[in-house]
């Protein structure tokens, strides 16, 4: 299994905008793309920044391929969406992750 973790860095005074749109627009898009079966969202709580909050989301998929359809099919629309909306307001980085073991 993979996991596709996207980290964003939001400016503080369009973070709520943000966090409703991710919610209910763009994790929904992603989920819809057929190459992921779950995302969670989880908010990072050792900011030091006092100008932004960073989430992390973590969309779910059995497959390296799976991962790379989505790179060469969906992403280059879903990303320009996000950055059409919040160009300056966000910062991102992006990691692909390999569950070795759960306990």
């Amino acid at each position: 299994m993979i996991i596709y973790n996207v980290t964003s860095c939001i400016d503080i005074k369009v973070y709520q905008d943000w966090l409703d749109w991710m919610q209910k627009t763009h994790i929904p898009a992603m989920l819809n793309t057929g190459k992921f079966f779950n995302a969670r969202m989880v908010r990072v709580l050792d900011d030091q920044d006092p100008d932004s909050i960073t989430f992390s989301v973590q969309y779910y998929t059995s497959s390296k391929e799976l991962l790379d359809r989505y790179y060469l099919e969906d992403a280059p629309r879903l990303r320009q969406e996000s950055a059409a909306l919040f160009a300056d307001k966000i910062l991102q980085f992006r990691t692909e992750l390999e569950i070795i073991s759960e306990h």
